[in-house]
């Protein structure tokens, strides 16, 4: 088994269910008392909030990658980001670090491609739906044509992950125009949608609707389990 290290706590409230995602993956392969390996580094999420507000990248990459090599430093063989809108800055991170970067974009993408999805919409920070280091690494590197909300659904996003999700504020208005948003996606086209947003798990799920969910954050973890138990190569 190889050490997971877990880079969190953008925000906690889905880095907790890494954690529990990652250990249940182990748990389940490998039965009885078994958990996973983890080196888990979790940041204070208001300097990395105010940074991103203010637009400087270049501020949270030298956090983030201050943090990734303290990962590295304790001993994990790999690393994940635990969050979707920080991937901005994973190829700062990878030039910092020696072990690999298991990109989220690359598990979600590789999960559409294996389910037949060739046109999803992707739902985020506006960040994650705005610019291109997520969606374009979905279509250059999957092929996939990738649909995101128009300019007012897109704002209602984003202020519910800020103000609502990353607080652990759990609102049904809030799920219920999150589906309707879901629905106007699938109706331009989306075969499925993206939970592009570690915290959106939180708020709907495949239960809510008949529109096919990927949830990043479960497809992440799996495939942390994956690379830890199964990948001699990384």
């Amino acid at each position: 088994m190889k050490t997971i290290g877990l880079l969190g706590g953008m925000s906690w409230e889905s880095t907790v269910g890494y954690y529990r995602a990652i250990n249940a993956g182990v748990k389940k392969t490998l039965g009885g008392f078994h958990s996973a390996k983890i080196v888990l580094y979790s940041v204070d999420f208001a300097q990395i909030e105010k940074l991103q507000r203010d637009g400087d990248w270049e501020g949270t990459a030298a956090v983030l990658c201050e943090a990734a090599l303290s990962i590295q430093a304790a001993g994990a063989e790999f690393l994940l980001l635990c969050t979707n809108t920080m991937h901005k800055v994973a190829p700062e991170i990878e030039k910092a670090i020696t072990i690999s970067l298991l990109h989220i974009a690359d598990a979600t993408g590789e999960a559409l491609v294996r389910n037949g999805i060739q046109t999803a919409g992707l739902l985020g920070t506006a960040f994650t739906m705005e610019h291109n280091f997520y969606k374009g690494r979905l279509r250059e590197r999957y092929g996939l044509d990738v649909l995101v909300p128009d300019e007012a659904d897109r704002r209602l996003v984003h202020q519910v992950i800020f103000q609502e999700l990353c607080l652990g504020k759990i609102e049904p208005d809030s799920r219920t125009q999150f589906l309707h948003i879901i629905n106007r996606l699938a109706e331009q086209g989306a075969e499925a949608v993206i939970l592009g947003c570690t915290e959106i798990g939180m708020l709907v799920s495949q239960e809510d609707t008949p529109v096919k969910l990927f949830d990043t954050t479960e497809i992440h973890a799996a495939k942390a389990v994956e690379q830890s138990l199964f990948d001699p190569q990384k």
